[in-house]
């Protein structure tokens, strides 16, 4: 297959704003889907073409893999970037889009395969000599055995979805009455989100942060890894909201050790493209491997900002069998970067969507500043997707120069007409715990907790 011409982004969006981006300034030609409630986005405004692709719910547009291909075919793309979440690890997709002659710009479908069962991957990585959270051997088959190996984990312990992700399928048990219950929602709530209810269950971390590893491979065996990313700040649902770069608290010892792991796993697995190894890091500074994420993340732009480079560029340079055009020793992060997720939410309705048109937008702007979004005034937000509105991204020399920064650009932000979750993450980065680096997974939910409302 020659060079990639002209790019189907099977996505919607910021992420297929960013991607229709690095394709223009790469000279190559983009093609948008999008559904019938997303006529108006941003993304179908600025691609080269556009093409429907079905009604308003996801399964029966960006979902449904047949439109999908034959739009590509239709249009002429010769490879097909998934961005995140959607299509962007299905194994099968991947398979469907080779079938067609059609380049899918992302890891093999085996790797995605392994690494999207977390029993199998747990197992993977740790022959690669990848630390990970003591828990059961592949995934609980019957209720007698996840009695069996509670009592041997011992509590508080998390069920999860084997094929999850997102936050979803995830049960906390802290005694053994609550088990099996837990274990029936955990099962159920997996089938019904990634269609397999498999689960696997594993010691909890208490007072546990995420950190995550960002990883790059070429189709020739070089892999490294370009620094790490602080993303304990989430919200009740385990979603994240804040993401930095590099972590506060980790010590040049334990960062480098992490990611040679990362290193390890992605190549225990024949990886190339970008991905992203999750960890879990309690508070005596030993992390454990959490899963891997075969796509581009959705706090990607922290590490760009940080290390000085288009992630989605290199995507598509790898996909074209490109080699990486540069060694672990020329990566060398500089400054401190954070980014703030601006959601359709209402805080003080439990974070509930809040679709519906917005009347008044101002992003802010200025130095080290940057916006990925595909919303703008007078458009109306649609209650079928995910509500994330855009990403607000800062960079600073140092990380209070950043909190500061992302201070500033919050109080110029005004989105009227729908709800937004702004005001949380002004509380959150003005709180002295969260400034001193002091926070773990459930700063969040304790902040809300203790506060009776989640915005001042």
């Amino acid at each position: 297959m020659g060079a990639i011409k002209k790019v189907l982004i099977a996505n919607r969006g910021e992420i297929a704003v960013r991607i229709i981006r690095a394709c223009r300034e790469l000279g190559v030609a983009s093609v948008a889907v999008y559904s019938e409630a997303d006529q108006d986005s941003l993304h179908v405004q600025l691609a080269d073409e556009a093409v429907c692709v079905g009604p308003a719910s996801s399964k029966d547009s960006y979902l449904h893999m047949p439109n999908i291909i034959s739009a590509a075919i239709i249009t002429g793309a010769d490879a097909i970037h998934p961005g995140y979440g959607y299509f962007s690890e299905s194994p099968s997709f991947t398979e469907a889009c080779e079938a067609c002659n059609l380049q899918f710009i992302g890891p093999p479908a085996s790797a995605i395969e392994s690494m999207g069962d977390k029993a199998k991957a747990r197992e993977i990585v740790e022959k690669a000599k990848v630390p990970v959270i003591p828990g059961a051997k592949g995934i609980i088959t019957n209720e007698q055995e996840a009695m069996r190996t509670a009592s041997r984990m011992g509590f508080p312990l998390l069920i999860k979805a084997s094929a999850g992700g997102g936050g979803r399928g995830i049960r906390r048990v802290d005694r053994p009455d609550d088990l099996l219950a837990a274990l029936r929602t955990a099962t159920t709530e997996a089938e019904a989100a990634f269609g397999v209810g498999d689960v696997y269950m594993e010691k909890l971390i208490e007072k546990a942060r995420h950190v995550e590893v960002q990883v790059l491979a070429d189709k020739h065996g070089a892999c490294v890894h370009l620094g790490e990313r602080e993303c304990s700040i989430q919200n009740n649902r385990r979603q994240k909201m804040i993401e930095e770069a590099p972590c506060p608290v980790l010590d040049e010892k334990t960062r480098h050790a992490m990611g040679e792991a990362a290193v390890r796993a992605a190549k225990a697995v024949g990886y190339f493209s970008a991905g992203t190894i999750e960890f879990l890091v309690d508070s005596e500074r030993n992390f454990y491997f959490m899963e891997m994420n075969t796509r581009i993340q959705v706090e990607h732009p922290v590490t760009e900002a940080t290390v000085g480079l288009d992630l989605v560029k290199l995507q598509l340079a790898i996909a074209n069998g490109e080699k990486l055009p540069f060694s672990q020793k020329d990566i060398r992060p500089n400054g401190h970067a954070i980014e703030c997720r601006i959601t359709a939410e209402d805080p003080d309705n439990d974070f509930k969507p809040s679709s519906g048109t917005i009347s008044k937008l101002n992003w802010p702007g200025g130095p080290g500043v940057r916006i990925d979004s595909y919303v703008y005034q007078d458009y109306t937000v649609p209650p079928y997707y995910d509500p994330l509105l855009g990403k607000l991204i800062v960079w600073g020399h140092d990380r209070t120069e950043a909190i500061d920064r992302m201070l500033r650009c919050l109080s110029e932000l005004q989105v009227e007409g729908i709800k937004t979750n702004a005001a949380v993450h002004a509380k959150i980065l003005q709180h002295a715990d969260y400034r001193k680096g002091e926070f773990t997974t459930n700063f969040v939910t304790n902040l809300i907790a203790s506060n009776g409302r989640a915005a001042a």
